[in-house]
C-alpha cells in the first residue's frame, strides 16, 4: 500500500502510517528499529531495495532522506513531500521516502526526531556521500549506530583516514563488513597451526579500503610488518602470511571461490564470494553495540599512516605497489557508486 502526501508535516505522516497499518489489518507495531538512510534522488531506489532486503531479517522502520534543492524556486519553497509504503511495498516493515525542500533541508533532524520508532536502537546509513565524522552529523547523533561506506567516496583512503581521526563509539563502514569472511578464515587458519607469524602481505585493488583496513587489522592483532600489493581485482584477491610452520595463504582470483593453503595440508576450496549490500547491511544490523575490533584496526592503522610505517597507504606506497601501479594492465577497476556491506569476526 502506498500514500503520498504533499506539503505535509510530521504528525501527518505519522496519522498517515497509522491508518495505512489498519488499512491492512496490522494495526500493531511489530518493528525492532528504525534505519534512517540518507541519499539523494539517483541512489534511493538501490537503497530502499537493499533496506527491504534486510527487513526479512530485521523488521525495521525505514526513513529515507532525500533533500532536494534542484532550482532556485526548490531552494526558495521550504517544503516536505513524503511517500508512505506499508505491507507487501515495504518489506516486512514499512517505509517513508522524505523528499526535503529549501530551508527543510538543512533540519532534516527535526523531520526526522517524530518519526523515530519509541524505546527502539536507531540506524543511520549513508550509501554514498556519507560526512567524515559522522557522529557529529545532525542525524548521525541521533543514532546508536551510523553506517558508512567509503568504497564510494572520491578518494576512499582519505576518507578512511578522516573516519579514523574523527572516530566515535557507533561508527562503522560497510568496507570492513566487507572483510568479516576473510577475518574468520584466516583466524581459523591460525588456530590450526601453533605457530608464529613474521610478516603478511595483502594483495587487492589499488585504493580498495576493504583492502587497507584487512591489513590493519593483522598488523594490530599480529604485531608484524604487513605489505600491500596491488592486483586487477576484483576486490581483495590474496593474504599470505610467512610463519615459522610455513606459508598460508587465501587466495581470490575470481571473486567467488577461494584457496586456503597451509604447510603439510593439501589445498582447500573455500566460499568466498563478494556479497551484495542487503547481506552487508543486514550483518550490520545484527549487532548494535559499539566494534571495539573496527576501532582499534582503524585507529591502529591511522597511526601508523600519520607515522609513515605499517599497513594501510604507508604500506600501499611500498615498492612492489608502486610497480604494479604503474603498469596499465594493474589499474583497478572503476569504482561503483554505492557497494554491498557487513561487519566483523574478531579473532
Amino acid at each position: 500500500m502506498k500514500i503520498d502526501l504533499t506539503e505535509t508535516t510530521a504528525s501527518k505522516i505519522n496519522k498517515a502510517l497509522v491508518e495505512g497499518r489498519r488499512a491492512i489489518g496490522t494495526p500493531a507495531v511489530g518493528m525492532v528499529l528504525t534505519l534512517v538512510i540518507v541519499t539523494d534522488e539517483e541512489n534511493a531506489y538501490d537503497a530502499m531495495r537493499a533496506a527491504s532486503d534486510a527487513s526479512r531479517e530485521h523488521p525495521s522502520r525505514t526513513l529515507v532522506v532525500i533533500k532536494r534543492t534542484r532550482s532556485p524556486r526548490d531552494r526558495a519553497a521550504a517544503r516536505l513531500d513524503a511517500e508512505i509504503q506499508v505491507g507487501a511495498d515495504a518489506g516486512t516493515g514499512e517505509t517513508v521516502v522524505l523528499r526535503l525542500y529549501g530551508e527543510v533541508s538543512n533540519h532534516a533532524q527535526s523531520v526526522v526526531l517524530p518519526l523515530l520508532l519509541p524505546d527502539a536502537p536507531v540506524v543511520v546509513w549513508w550509501p554514498v556521500n556519507g560526512p567524515t565524522d559522522p557522529s557529529k552529523d545532525p542525524l548521525g547523533a541521533l543514532a546508536q549506530r551510523r553506517v558508512t561506506d567509503v568504497y564510494a567516496a572520491e578518494d576512499p583512503i582519505r576518507e578512511l583516514t578522516e573516519h579514523g581521526a574523527n572516530y566515535a563509539p557507533g561508527d562503522t563502514d560497510l568496507s570492513w563488513t566487507r572483510v568479516t569472511p576473510w577475518r574468520s578464515m584466516l583466524a581459523a587458519a591460525l588456530d590450526q597451526l601453533p605457530c608464529k607469524v613474521a610478516s603478511v602481505q595483502v594483495e587487492g585493488e589499488g585504493e580498495n579500503p576493504s583492502c587497507e583496513l584487512l591489513g590493519m587489522w593483522l598488523a594490530d592483532r599480529l604485531q608484524v610488518p604487513v605489505e600491500r600489493t596491488v592486483s586487477k581485482g576484483p576486490g581483495l584477491t590474496s593474504v599470505r602470511m610467512e610463519t615459522d610452520c610455513g606459508p598460508i595463504a587465501l587466495s581470490r582470483g575470481d571473486g567467488q571461490l577461494a584457496t586456503l593453503s597451509m604447510e603439510g595440508q593439501p589445498d582447500r576450496a573455500v566460499a568466498l564470494q563478494r556479497r551484495e549490500t542487503p547481506e552487508l547491511l543486514a550483518e550490520e544490523l545484527r549487532r548494535l553495540d559499539p566494534d571495539d575490533t573496527y576501532e582499534a584496526a582503524l585507529k591502529f592503522g591511522v597511526d601508523k599512516l600519520g607515522a609513515g610505517s605499517g599497513s594501510g597507504q604507508a604500506a600501499a606506497d611500498s615498492a612492489p605497489a608502486r610497480e604494479a601501479e604503474k603498469s596499465g594492465s594493474e589499474s583497478a577497476p572503476a569504482r561503483k557508486k554505492a557497494a554491498p556491506a557487513k561487519k566483523a569476526a574478531s579473532k
